[in-house]
């Protein structure tokens, strides 16, 4: 009689551990995939189009790798395992190697960032692309009498398809906030090693050479584990070169790169590499947004800011003693509870988000207002500007849509606007889409020195009066200073302009193309 909890043969767990290396291949290829993706956005600008073309690329070069695996006829498994160990490494210090060399590049010099960038996305995608018909054949070629052409096809696709799924979830929730860019780039090139490794052991007695795969497999390694332990310190030089001052805080989380940096003259918050504020001028910013549309109400009680989670509009908001509630949706947890909790930070909002009068809501701007009914006298839109079509949803017409709807008979909203000296058809597409709603919009600039001419849309149902009367103690708006904010000179006065739509985001393709020419 045949045991029947006799241990798995060799062949099984051969066949096990081979199909289980498809699973580790497809996270890895994916997580080189977005890893390259996310830096472009976060080095060159956060786009789709730097997305887009680094995802086209890849896929591209997927599909030479594949094309090339057929000119590989012999030692299919020394040439497997000589290619994990390339895409482990390549792929495991692009990430590194990318950081390293933008920071090193003097401001403006994008063209060798960006050769280095395709060339090893191309490099990468390659590799990748090999891996999976060399698998398959290993798979045909070791263990023919158990799997026809439809069997072999059906099981490796399928624990790759898992592989892609498994990582697609955890890059954005858990990699990525957790490890960061640079040391999750290099944990699965420590994977992609292991896959090696493992096909060094099932396959030792078939391969030529196996003391210098030996030494090839420790060598990789021991450069990546290196590369581990020394992945903060590389971050951390790389991140104070690219931002000149001393960074006090940065961390990802699931949504954005948050760091703040402390300077003689100040202190900067960026948001995935983008400047929003400087201290040094941030109040002239916070009051030419906050300031009209709270004093043209005149005695606003419940007002809606929508994000702002540093809390510098909060701070203006609470200058009105009228006002009891004040409730602030701002996406992020992290930045809400950093610039309420940090002793410094709390400090440049006047502790603003620890106000009994706050309400904070960590939600989705757009979905928010959709599942909600209340009507506020003051809405304070400010959203960083439209640079992909995440964000570029909320300046369409559906989002001043909903807007208008939460908005009092007598009320008020304002949206930061961009500049428009610099991105003048942005600006004034944003005064289109605001008018497209039918509420009257009223546009007025102020100069910023940390921006230069900044832009911002007043938007309510009846016309914009000047008020006469603002809180004291304000140190930029004032009631003779503001007339001058609404005069528009020739070189930014109004363009003609398309209305942005969820349909068309027309915004985001503009607000590329103008700001794409000053970098």
């Amino acid at each position: 009689m045949s045991d029947t909890h006799s241990p798995p043969s060799r062949a099984s767990l051969a066949e096990l551990l081979l199909l289980a290396s498809v699973f580790v291949i497809a996270a890895c290829g994916l997580v080189y995939e977005l890893a390259a993706g996310a830096l472009a956005s976060y080095l060159l600008g956060d786009s789709v189009l730097q997305f887009s073309t680094v995802i086209g690329v890849y896929l591209f070069a997927m599909g030479l790798g594949s094309w090339l695996s057929r000119f590989v006829e012999r030692q299919l498994v020394g040439v497997f395992l000589q290619v994990e160990l390339l895409v482990g490494v390549i792929g495991g210090l692009m990430p590194a190697a990318l950081f390293a060399v933008h920071s090193l590049l003097p401001p403006g010099e994008g063209a060798p960032f960006r050769v280095l960038l395709y060339g090893l996305v191309l490099l990468v995608g390659t590799l990748v692309g090999l891996e999976i018909p060399l698998v398959m054949r290993i798979l045909k070629r070791h263990f023919s009498a158990r799997y026809g052409l439809k069997d072999l096809v059906s099981q490796v696709l399928t624990f790759d398809y898992l592989g892609a799924l498994l990582v697609a979830l955890a890059f954005p929730l858990v990699l990525v906030p957790q490890l960061g860019l640079v040391r999750t780039g290099v944990a699965f090139g420590l994977l992609n090693v292991g896959v090696a490794v493992w096909a060094l052991w099932l396959f030792r007695a078939d391969l030529r050479a196996l003391p210098s795969h030996v030494a090839a497999c420790v060598l990789s390694a021991l450069l990546l584990l290196a590369a581990l332990l020394g992945a903060d310190h590389l971050t951390t030089w790389a991140e104070d070169r690219f931002y000149g001052e001393h960074i006090v805080f940065k961390q990802s989380s699931v949504y954005q790169r948050i760091v703040v940096t402390d300077g003689h003259a100040g202190t900067r918050l960026f948001l995935n590499g983008n400047l929003q504020f400087h201290s040094k001028d941030e109040y002239r910013y916070h009051e030419a947004l906050v300031q009209p549309a709270m004093a043209a109400h005149g005695a606003p009680k419940r007002v809606l800011v929508l994000g702002g989670g540093d809390g510098m509009a909060v701070r203006e908001i609470l200058k009105y003693p009228s006002v009891e509630q004040v409730t602030l949706v701002e996406l992020d947890p992290l930045m809400t509870s950093l610039f309420r909790d940090n002793p410094k930070l709390a400090a440049l909002n006047a502790h603003a988000l620890s106000s009994p009068k706050l309400r904070i809501v960590n939600a989705d701007a757009f979905g928010w207002l959709e599942q909600q009914t209340e009507v506020f006298d003051v809405i304070v839109i400010d959203f960083p500007d439209p640079s992909n079509f995440a964000l570029g949803k909320l300046y369409t017409a559906s989002f001043y849509d909903l807007v208008d709807q939460h908005l009092s008979a007598g009320g008020y909203a304002v949206v930061q606007t961009t500049s428009p000296l610099i991105a003048r058809r942005s600006f004034w597409t944003v005064v289109a889409t605001v008018e497209s709603t039918g509420l009257t919009a009223t546009p007025y600039h102020a100069h910023v020195p940390s921006f230069g001419e900044w832009g911002f849309v007043l938007a309510s149902r009846r016309p914009f009066r000047l008020p006469t009367q603002f809180p004291p103690g304000l140190r930029f708006v004032s009631a003779s200073s503001l007339p001058a904010l609404l005069d528009f000179p020739p070189d930014m006065a109004r363009v003609p302009a398309e209305v942005n739509r969820l349909s068309n985001q027309v915004l985001v393709q503009t607000f590329e193309e103008e700001w794409g020419k000053v970098h």
